[in-house]
């Protein structure tokens, strides 16, 4: 089966749109890129410069520093899909983001989002 087109997308071309969902719903690029960060393990320098180099999807995973190991308690539906039952790793971390994102627009709380335990 060939690769999904989404793997070879740009992550420069989504990025906007990310910032734009949750912008419409008062909330900030910063929190995207918090949440993108928590994710990937990206410095802010590092998220930007993947950015500017127009990384695809599937480098820009390839190439985080640190993939968060609290990211599998990430849950729910995205695009009619559970992001847990996703099989193959890089379409699941696609899928993780898009729900970090979802839950930003929502108006989740950031500790919520970021599976901070409750203190």
């Amino acid at each position: 089966m060939p690769p999904h087109k989404i793997f070879s997308m740009k992550f420069a071309k989504v990025y906007p749109l990310y910032v734009q969902k949750a912008e419409r719903k008062n909330r900030t690029k910063a929190e995207v890129d918090q949440v993108i960060r928590w994710l990937t393990g990206y410095t802010q320098a590092g998220l930007q410069k993947q950015i500017r180099q127009e990384t695809d999807f599937e480098g820009f995973f390839a190439n985080a520093p640190a993939m968060n190991p609290d990211r599998s308690l990430i849950k729910g539906v995205v695009c009619g899909v559970r992001v847990e039952d996703v099989e193959d790793p890089l379409m699941r971390n696609i899928r993780y983001l898009d729900k970090l994102v979802d839950e930003l627009a929502k108006g989740k709380a950031m500790d919520k989002i970021l599976r901070k335990p409750a203190a």
